[in-house]
């Protein structure tokens, strides 16, 4: 999952990270399968921190969810700890006024494994966000989710068909000189042999 890379001095680092977006109580409230998807998200927090794989959040806020309220707090099993990094983002891209390109540059971070929500705004962006930037991305396919998108007159996309198709897309879209992939949660942690 996570590659170390030598560094000038002789030491090693992981140039991985696990970027958490939007797990927050008003997106997550009518999302598809939300327990089973904030579980599996736990799980890789949880698997990232074991593996020394520093974990990102990003946390959206706009007119709709408003900052510091009830709403637009992390669901309740996520939490960021007080040594990880957070970035506030007010569009569906985590990479748009955010620092968190800066961030990626400054810590060597050349990877991202993507979880969270919402698939077809947030998750979706970031996505595409990250590997037009040169990132190497594996999107944890069992680990992100979204809504139903009913565009009225009966006519609706399944939540489940829309988590498909950008699982889909991830593996097969091709950007020069970037790894891309969808992995599940347990297959991107299990031990390497």
């Amino acid at each position: 999952m996570a590659e170390l890379t030598s560094t000038a001095d002789g030491s090693q680092r992981n140039d991985t990270a696990l970027l958490v977006v939007d797990v927050q109580n008003r997106v997550m409230a009518h999302a598809w399968k939300a327990e089973e998807i904030i579980a599996r998200v736990a799980k890789a927090v949880a698997l990232a921190r074991q593996q020394a794989t520093p974990v990102i959040w990003v946390q959206h806020g706009d007119d709709e969810l408003v900052r510091d309220s009830e709403a637009w707090q992390w669901v309740p099993a996520l939490q960021p700890a007080s040594d990880e990094m957070l970035f506030h983002k007010s569009t569906n891209s985590a990479f748009q006024g955010t620092g968190l390109t800066d961030h990626l540059t400054a810590t060597g971070i050349k990877h991202l494994l993507l979880c969270g929500a919402m698939t077809n705004w947030c998750i979706q962006a970031t996505a595409y966000g990250a590997m037009e930037r040169g990132y190497n991305l594996t999107l944890l396919g069992d680990a992100h989710t979204t809504e139903d998108l009913d565009f009225g007159h009966g006519k609706i996309i399944p939540a489940s068909d829309v988590i498909l198709q950008l699982n889909t897309v991830v593996n097969w879209v091709s950007y020069p000189g970037v790894s891309n992939r969808t992995l599940t949660v347990a297959d991107c942690f299990a031990p390497r042999s």
